[in-house]
C-alpha cells in the first residue's frame, strides 16, 4: 500500500489494484469485516513477481523475481526500467540500490540512471534502503550516504532486518535474539562529510546513538510516528 491508500498485488503474473480511500469517510467499518472495494486489473508482468514495492512517493512500483527487477509506473503500468538484481531497495526520496551479487552493488538516480557501481571489500548478504542505505555481512552492517556512497558507520551486529521511521531520525535494527533503537544524527554526519576529512573503516563515531536495547525477537515491525510496533515470537 502506498501513502495515499492504493494497494497493488500480484495474482500470478496479473497485477490488480484497489484504493482504500474509495470506501469514503462516512462508511461504518466493522473491525475484521471485509471492505467493499472494487478490484481493477492494472496489467500483467513480464516476470513472475516474488515481491512488489512502491517507491516513497507512490509513482512507481518495482517488481522483483527470478533475480531480476522491473520498475513500472503505478498508474498506467508502463515499464520504465529493468535489470538484474538479487535484491532491490528504494531510498526515502526515490533513488535505489540493487545487489547483483555478493560482490557487486549498483546505485541508481531517480531518473533510472546508474550513478555508481561498487565492489565492496566484504561479502554482501543483504542490503537495506531508507534514509541512508546499508550493506550487511553476516557479522556487521555498514551504512552509506546516497550521494557518494561514503561510509557513515560500521556497526558489529548480526542483522535480521532494519526499520526506518518516516522522520528518518530513528532506526530499529533486529537480530535473531534482540533489537535496538538508534537515533540517526544527520547533522553530525553532514558536517563530517562536508569537511572532506576521510572516514576510517569504522565511519563517523557519533553517527548513531543507542536509545534502547531489548532482548526480544522481532518477527515483524513498523513505525507509526516515533512509536515502534512489533510482534515477538509469542
Amino acid at each position: 500500500m502506498d501513502s495515499s491508500g492504493k494497494i497493488i498485488w500480484a495474482k500470478h503474473n496479473e497485477i490488480q489494484t484497489v484504493n482504500i480511500r474509495s470506501v469514503g469517510a462516512d462508511f461504518e467499518a466493522i473491525d475484521g469485516e471485509r471492505l467493499p472495494l472494487d478490484v481493477k486489473e492494472l496489467g500483467s508482468c513480464d516476470l513472475y513477481p516474488q515481491s512488489l514495492r512502491h517507491n516513497p512517493n507512490g509513482r512507481f512500483v518495482v517488481v522483483c523475481g527470478d533475480d531480476e527487477y522491473i520498475i513500472y509506473t503505478a498508474l498506467a503500468w508502463r515499464n520504465r526500467s529493468f535489470g538484474s538484481a538479487l535484491e532491490f531497495v528504494w531510498s526515502s526520496d526515490g533513488e535505489y540500490v540493487v545487489r547483483e551479487s555478493t560482490s557487486r552493488i549498483k546505485l541508481f538516480s531517480k531518473s533510472f540512471q546508474e550513478k555508481k557501481s561498487i565492489r565492496p571489500t566484504f561479502s554482501v548478504e543483504r542490503i537495506f534502503g531508507g534514509t541512508v542505505f546499508a550493506m550487511c555481512s553476516n557479522d556487521f552492517i555498514c551504512f552509506y550516504d546516497w550521494a557518494e556512497c561514503r561510509l557513515i558507520r560500521r556497526i558489529v551486529v548480526n542483522v535480521k532486518h532494519l526499520y526506518w521511521a518516516d522522520s528518518g531520525d530513528l532506526v530499529a535494527i533486529t537480530s535473531d535474539t534482540s533489537f535496538c533503537i538508534l537515533k540517526y544524527n544527520r547533522d553530525i554526519v553532514s558536517s563530517f562529510l562536508d569537511s572532506g576529512i576521510p572516514t576510517d573503516e569504522q565511519g563517523v563515531e557519533d553517527a548513531f546513538g543507542l536509545l534502547h536495547e531489548t532482548n526480544e525477537r522481532v518477527r515483524t515491525g513498523l513505525w507509526v510516528g516515533d512509536c515502534f510496533i512489533y510482534n515477538n515470537s509469542s
